[in-house]
């Protein structure tokens, strides 16, 4: 067996006798401020161990969402239909994408943003609208003229009135005219305003009553509506309840949807007609603006998102367009969660700052301020940010910069957003620490200051012996 003598023999802390050693209040006071360095060193040293860094590299965009970026929106605006409202995609490999339906809702709103009723129904794609074929055959006037001063008399006194809502110089009312003015005197002469009364069309020159089609959110030209007798109560914001027709326009197809309207009707009421279900009538817009969220999908090639008035069987007056917008909401890629997007910033202080840089502002311009063909345009660079640990993910996003314009041009006036994703990220990740590098500096800590110490305390008393000495007049 080993004695116990040699097991002792390898000790490396060897102890002095304690009746050999003495102390001191120099020692003592050493020992105190080595005490609190070693707990100041010690809390600096976890504190450094907790927190995280982080390492930034740029790397080529290889991400899991693929060719493709998503773009959701939330935008309101105070002067565009819903009737007509349209979001478009296009970009530089030729993609070309009107009026998208599936993943956009509309709501209309009054010109202070408020929602004037439930979402807005676009309805299905129409096919192209027919018309009469062009002849010279003398048509005549067979519709009423209304105007301010009895068009309310007049939707009143009638169970239905149909009105056409038209521009001189609107090529697609021109086109119309014939077969609604032919159309009108079928119905006049087998419903006589005077003894049936129970249907009437008229039309109305919208660039001579532009406060009556203002009225009635008239912003496409030739636009038909539907007003029945006891449904045309006006509401805080102006709007009389009816319908907007959207069929064909051809002379037979208008006299038989004026049939129609009459059919439910007998002679002797003077109430409006039943709703009749028909693709071609759908609820007029309730107000003259409108609130398009939703979201698209586009390539990460540099493109544009469209919102615009659009209708291939209407014409706008350029002028009078106000393209003005106040957005709520826009961001590229998928939606961050409020809880994970705030763990996020404790990890990176400036990590979503700007993935939504244009919430909240507004876009105004105003046509009567000799502001007319006003388009407005931002163009928005986004760039992808990946944050990582060593083993998974842990979020991505997608931050942008913007800068927007008002632009004049003699074209219909739109909103125009101007994207370029950037074929680079942003790659952050986390960089951990090791316990036993952080249990090594704490003993270096430890050791450091204790040995630091004691070699003052030994510098303060061989000075202090030495002092003695002096002080006695002995030799040394």
């Amino acid at each position: 067996m080993v004695s116990t003598s040699k097991i002792k023999s390898v000790d490396f802390y060897r102890k002095i006798p304690r009746d050999l050693t003495e102390a001191s209040l120099s020692g003592a006071g050493l020992s105190i401020l080595a005490a609190f360095s070693m707990i100041f060193l010690f809390g600096m040293e976890l504190n450094d161990y907790m927190r995280v860094s982080t390492s930034t590299s740029i790397v080529v965009d290889k991400s899991s969402d693929g060719d493709f970026l998503r773009i959701d929106f939330n935008m309101s605006f105070p002067a565009l239909s819903c009737e007509f409202a349209s979001v478009d995609v296009s970009d530089v490999l030729g993609t070309n994408r009107l009026n998208i339906t599936k993943t956009i809702r509309k709501y209309s709103i009054d010109s202070r943003l408020n929602p004037t009723g439930s979402e807005f129904s676009s309805g299905p794609v129409t096919k192209d609208i027919k018309h009469d074929a062009e002849t010279d055959e003398e048509y005549g006037e067979g519709s009423v003229l209304l105007n301010r001063l009895n068009f309310d008399r007049i939707s009143h006194k009638h169970a239905i009135l149909v009105v056409n809502f038209y521009a001189p110089w609107c090529a697609w009312s021109n086109r119309l005219k014939p077969s609604w003015e032919k159309a009108a005197k079928i119905v006049r002469e087998r419903y006589d305003p005077e003894t049936d009364g129970r249907i009437l069309m008229g039309k109305v020159d919208c660039t001579e009553e532009a406060d009556l089609c203002k009225r009635n959110h008239i912003q496409g030209y030739p636009s038909i509506r539907i007003f029945r007798k006891g449904s045309d109560v006006r509401e805080d914001h102006g709007h009389h309840e009816h319908e907007a027709y959207y069929g064909d326009r051809d002379t037979d197809s208008l006299v038989k949807v004026m049939e129609d309207l009459v059919a439910p009707i007998s002679l002797q009421s003077s109430q409006g007609a039943p709703e009749i279900k028909d693709d071609a009538k759908r609820p007029a817009p309730s107000a003259g603006g409108c609130r398009i969220e939703g979201f698209v999908r586009v390539k990460k090639v540099p493109g544009n998102l469209i919102i615009s008035a659009h209708s291939v069987s209407h014409s706008f007056d350029a002028s009078q367009m106000n393209m003005s917008h106040v957005i709520s909401h826009f961001s590229f890629g998928k939606s961050i969660t409020p809880w994970v997007l705030s763990d996020m910033k404790r990890l990176l202080p400036h990590l979503g700052r700007s993935h939504d840089r244009l919430n909240g502002l507004s876009y105004i311009s105003n046509p009567s301020d000799s502001n007319a063909n006003v388009t407005i345009e931002h163009y928005l660079q986004p760039v992808k940010i990946e944050v990582m640990t060593k083993s998974y993910k842990l979020v991505e996003e997608y931050e942008y910069t913007a800068h927007s314009s008002l632009i004049h041009s003699l074209e219909i006036p739109v909103a125009k957003f101007h994207f370029e994703p950037s074929p680079m990220q942003v790659l952050i990740t986390e960089d951990s620490k090791s316990f036993s590098h952080f249990i090594t500096n704490v003993c270096a800590i430890i050791g450091g200051v204790f040995t630091v110490a004691g070699i003052l305390d030994s510098v303060l008393h061989n000075t202090m012996r030495l002092v003695k000495k002096v002080e006695l007049g002995k030799n040394f």
